[in-house]
């Protein structure tokens, strides 16, 4: 079988060791290697390791005459565009489980009218991960406020105070108390 793993490990600019330290459970560097270059039989298992490691679909790691590409043409650097080194594809994102989104439909901060912003949704005990990043929180009555969360007191019950800047300017500051869940901003989505 032919497969694509070290496009998409390059791709996603992960290192031999990244990935196999990524797989569950955990392996070496020199059996990912093996399995890139085909010295080792890719089973459907190591495939879906793999993928899960790299956080793509298995099927992203086959290839396949009917997959349309998208060939990796140039590396924009600070001494500007440039041709890579090596021949390469980009790998399109792919939701992962648990991530919802938010169209932006008016310029605000730094998010511009069309943007869309794909957010992980984290239970109470992780929302400390997302202090200083921009947070999706959930209202009472199907409502949201958004922006950065700068501040967190922890209670017992919950959630506890989460503390929201909102992004528009001369915005105040707003408490939201235990809420069930939140989505923390980790990818743009934006059309140039």
């Amino acid at each position: 079988m032919i497969t694509r793993i070290r496009d998409v490990r390059k791709a996603r600019g992960m290192t031999l060791d990244d990935v196999a330290k990524a797989c569950v459970p955990p392996t070496t560097p020199q059996t990912v290697g093996r399995l890139e270059t085909g010295t080792r039989t890719v089973s459907v298992g190591w495939l879906n390791r793999i993928a899960a490691a790299l956080k793509v679909e298995a099927s992203d790691l086959v290839d396949s005459p009917d997959r349309a590409e998208l060939p990796l043409i140039a590396v924009l650097g600070a001494n500007g565009a440039a041709a890579p080194r090596r021949s390469g594809v980009a790998v399109p994102p792919r939701p992962a489980p648990g991530q919802v989104a938010v169209a932006v439909s008016a310029s605000l901060g730094d998010y511009r009218a069309g943007d869309q912003l794909w957010c992980d949704q984290l239970d109470p005990e992780n929302f400390a991960t997302a202090l200083n990043r921009d947070v999706l929180v959930p209202r009472p009555a199907g409502r949201f406020m958004f922006g950065r969360l700068i501040g967190r007191e922890p209670s017992s019950e919950g959630g506890g105070k989460l503390h929201i800047l909102p992004l528009g300017a001369g915005s105040r500051q707003s408490v939201v108390t235990d809420p069930p869940w939140i989505a923390v901003a980790t990818r743009l989505v934006r059309d140039l």
